[in-house]
């Protein structure tokens, strides 16, 4: 693998879904805007990618979006850029395919909103940029261990080889590694992509179909806030690091 030494300067945030599983909080505030450890869960994302060295970040809208816009309005690391998407749900791989014409020409980091987790020895979007290598890989996906991952208990969504090559789970199976919502995308990995709403999976099988979707095992803990319950279990594994 020829690491590519160059750090991605633009990202997309995604921050349109409407947090079903964290009702009542989501009631009338968006996910993105839930608090954990005292700060939404959209700043902990854009803290990250500015510390990063990300100068714009497009994050999409549609649920309770006047909000989400007003609170990145006057933010300068990263400058907040809004894909505006309330007259249309286009679900993760239509928003992506809208925003595209806003992340540049090169390479760009790929966020969810609620992905957060504790660093390991070094920052892992720094070593998400250098391990990336364009001539081999379309998208390049940060994995959490799903045995081990805070408010987690699914099967995990990918095995991966010696090489770093994905190839997703099977109906039936378990794999080790869960998704951890951060990733790598060149432009190439939109092309053709189905017009409308559809989800980011069908170009992750794509990716994986022509041994292009590689991953890279996160250093440090993450934790899946997808419910009111993972919240207080987040705090802790922070509070725990910081110790």
């Amino acid at each position: 693998m020829a690491p590519n030494a160059m750090t991605p300067r633009t990202a997309m945030v995604l921050a349109a879904g409407f947090g079903e599983r964290m009702r009542p909080l989501t009631n009338s505030v968006p996910k993105p805007m839930v608090k954990v450890a005292g700060k939404p869960l959209l700043d902990h994302a854009l803290d990250r990618l500015a510390a990063a060295g990300v100068e714009t970040a497009v994050v999409n809208v549609h649920y309770l979006a006047d909000q989400i816009e007003k609170h990145t309005a006057t933010r300068k690391h990263p400058h907040v850029v809004i894909s505006d998407e309330r007259g249309q749900i286009l679900g993760t791989g239509g928003g992506l395919i809208k925003a595209l014409p806003l992340l540049g020409d090169g390479p760009f980091f790929h966020v969810n909103s609620d992905s957060i987790w504790v660093e390991g020895v070094r920052q892992n979007l720094q070593r998400l940029a250098q391990a990336f290598d364009p001539a081999s890989m379309d998208a390049l996906l940060l994995l959490a261990p799903a045995a081990t991952s805070i408010g987690y208990s699914g099967r995990g969504d990918f095995a991966m080889t010696a090489d770093g090559r994905l190839h997703k789970r099977a109906e039936r199976q378990v794999v080790p590694f869960v998704y951890a919502g951060v990733a790598i995308f060149t432009r190439s990995f939109c092309n053709d992509a189905p017009a409308g709403a559809f989800s980011l999976t069908a170009l992750f099988d794509r990716a994986a179909e022509a041994g292009r979707l590689h991953g890279l095992r996160l250093d440090g803990l993450w934790m899946h806030v997808g419910t009111p319950d993972a919240i207080g279990l987040a705090e802790a594994a922070i509070m725990e690091s910081a110790a």
